[in-house]
């Protein structure tokens, strides 16, 4: 049992495999071109957390279920509206969350939409760290076991199919460990600032690094700091750590802005 005096070890703790495992997981889906995606599952994980709470259900597989069915119904979708993905995709992030919302009022259930929104790392408990472990464990399976693949994929999908390798299997494995990776991150930031954590860290990199193994490193040290430092600084100032976290992306992103248009005025 931990000391009361260390309640902060749990979201320490927490916030630091979140900043490790989301920047790790958006490297693979930006160099993919397929971080819509994630953001999709995000927000469809919302119907089944409302339907698992609801009827007093695990809310990790009912939102694992339904943020699989979003991803599989706009890879459907995106074969028969081809060159139009993106609206496909958004329309059925859009749907998705309605329906989470609608699902409230009409099953009278007992859900704070905003800690599902924005998240509250402070709240965190052992099942949250659980599930944020098995989500980091099935990250590194997949990429120990398929790196040269996953590199195959991101910079020649047509050439990774062309030479028979199991594209779709690694694409689904992917999409499955996304939807654990982005359920573990809600307990720290919410369904809405997932995405940056997914993305901030991957796009101050991504033209600097020579490998993807390089991305995924130099991101995941970047998220690390994000989430350790906006954890600590959230104790510090009273703030939420959610929010607060999603905030230092935008700002990172907007350093890394002004100084490389400094750099290249000089």
């Amino acid at each position: 049992m931990i000391d009361p005096n260390f309640w902060w070890l749990t979201p320490l703790l927490l916030a630091l495999l979140i900043g490790l495992i989301c920047p790790t997981t958006g490297a693979l889906l930006i160099t993919q071109r397929r971080i819509l995606l994630a953001n999709l599952m995000a927000h469809s994980v919302l119907p089944g957390l409302v339907l698992a709470l609801a009827f007093e259900l695990d809310p990790t597989i009912g939102g694992l279920i339904s943020g699989l069915l979003g991803a599989l119904l706009a890879e459907k979708l995106n074969q028969q509206f081809k060159g139009r993905e993106e609206a496909a995709m958004n329309t059925v992030l859009a749907g998705f969350t309605a329906l989470g919302v609608l699902l409230v009022p009409l099953l009278q259930a007992r859900v704070d939409l905003e800690t599902i929104l924005f998240g509250d790392l402070l709240a965190a408990n052992g099942g949250d760290l659980i599930r944020t472990f098995i989500a980091t464990a099935a990250l590194s399976i997949l990429l120990l076991t398929r790196y040269e693949d996953l590199v195959f994929i991101g910079i020649d999908p047509d050439g990774a199919i062309a030479a028979k390798r199991p594209v779709s299997q690694i694409r689904f494995l992917a999409i499955v460990i996304t939807a654990l990776v982005v359920i573990s991150a809600i307990t720290a930031v919410g369904i809405v600032l997932v995405i940056a954590l997914l993305c901030a860290p991957v796009l101050i990199h991504i033209e600097a690094s020579s490998s993807l193994r390089s991305l995924m490193l130099r991101s995941a040290a970047t998220g690390l700091l994000l989430c350790g430092g906006g954890m600590s600084m959230a104790m510090v100032a009273d703030l939420p750590p959610g929010p607060l976290i999603g905030v230092l992306c935008v700002v990172l992103l907007l350093v890394k802005s002004t100084t490389a248009r400094w750099n290249s005025t000089n």
